[in-house]
């Protein structure tokens, strides 16, 4: 997909490219990508990820969890995203994209134990809840630090671009990642490169509380990549359809060797930036409200019912398979104990050398430190 046949598909990095109107209906004349398969894998899984938001929500509410970060009002990008691209391409991650290993098939209790750090946590409890990760699913885990996952990504690519093999690697940021270096290098060293990369920019008009208009002077995200000769567009992030035949182009013409390319999902989040946020101190609820409107999942919901694939009794029935789903996983997930003290010498060295070896073997001489309930 070159920049002129990304223009004739209406893409551009100054406009607003939409498949859906906001009424469910799709733009006049134009035909999307996605089948009708795709599209009710996609609304089951944007339904899951908001059911398991609030559920997760309610348990750090309850003590029961230490910290959570929603993904409400962006479940299309990710969504989107994870059905766009092929079983062995890579996910470097930011942070509202952990979703994107469960469309690809990484269990759920899994899921959900990181967030607990318990023993069934396949990163062994090491990892700040919300940084999930899994190699099963080639999705790399990122850092709080803003944009560091940016030049990781363009790496990975550019390897696979010297291994000669046709992996893809997608790269994620949030709008206040654009103000860091990692950002800058990122895209220029995919340019001049020409690695597989597709990197894409969530513009949901907060980096924690500083607003998007105190980010950048330049009328979008996305032109910021003509500096760097990196084809760049500009989709409604609220717009599945829209996201998800934008990142299957963009994949398809770096898999065919034609190099990266750069996307804004212009999208909102309508929770808290964390659980450990409250937004009413920096923006008006008449703003959140107005995006609540635009909501990605009643869109896709509007769309599937026009089109004769839903309706309020498969709605319910989601619902309560979703809830059970859930709530089973959680109560399967609260009963495991936390990691063995002995597995902070796991994944270190390959193979472990003399000097840890010894000090895992006194560790293991003296019992562990009484617990208090």
């Amino acid at each position: 997909m070159t920049l002129d046949s990304a223009k004739i598909a209406g893409l551009s990095d100054e406009g607003l490219f939409r498949v859906l109107n906001d009424d469910g209906s799709i733009v006049d004349g134009y035909s999307s990508l996605a089948s009708e398969e795709v599209l009710l894998r996609a609304y089951r899984e944007m339904k899951r990820l908001r059911v398991l938001d609030a559920r997760m929500m309610l348990l750090q509410r309850q003590g029961r969890i230490g910290f959570y970060g929603t993904c409400t009002g962006q479940e299309a990008t990710p969504i989107a995203a994870a059905l766009a691209i092929a079983k062995d391409d890579w996910v470097f991650q930011a942070l509202r994209e952990s979703s994107i290993m469960l469309v690809r098939g990484f269990p759920l209790t899994r899921y959900i134990a990181q967030i607990f750090g318990n023993s069934h946590d396949v990163l062994k409890g090491r990892m700040q809840p919300s940084h999930m990760a899994g190699r099963a699913v080639n999705q790399v885990s990122w850092s709080s630090c803003i944009g560091p996952q940016l030049p990781q990504a363009v790496g990975a690519a550019w390897a696979s671009k010297l291994k000669g093999d046709k992996t893809v690697v997608l790269g994620f940021l949030g709008d206040g990642a654009t103000s860091q270096p990692d950002f800058h290098n990122a895209l220029n060293f995919a340019a001049v490169y020409r690695v597989p990369c597709v990197t894409i920019c969530q513009n949901n008009h907060w980096a924690i509380s500083v607003p998007a208009s105190k980010q950048t002077a330049s009328s979008t995200f996305a032109v910021k990549g003509r500096a760097y000769g990196v084809p760049s567009y500009r989709v409604d992030g609220n717009d599945l359809l829209a996201v998800y035949d934008t990142i299957k182009r963009c994949v398809e013409a770096a898999r065919a060797g034609e190099g990266p390319s750069f996307i804004e999902c212009v999208t909102y989040r309508i929770g808290a930036h964390s659980s450990s946020d409250d937004p009413t101190r920096y923006r008006s609820q008449e703003e959140v409200d107005e995006w609540i409107a635009k909501d990605p999942k009643k869109r896709l919901q509007l769309h599937l019912t026009k089109r004769g694939l839903w309706n309020d009794s498969r709605e319910e029935e989601l619902e309560k398979e979703l809830n059970v789903e859930i709530g089973e996983a959680i109560t399967l997930v609260e009963k495991y104990e936390a990691p063995a003290r002995e597995t902070i010498f796991d994944d270190v060295y390959e193979q472990l050398p003399w000097h840890l070896a010894e000090q895992r073997k006194e560790l293991l001489n003296h019992p562990p430190a009484p617990t208090h309930s």
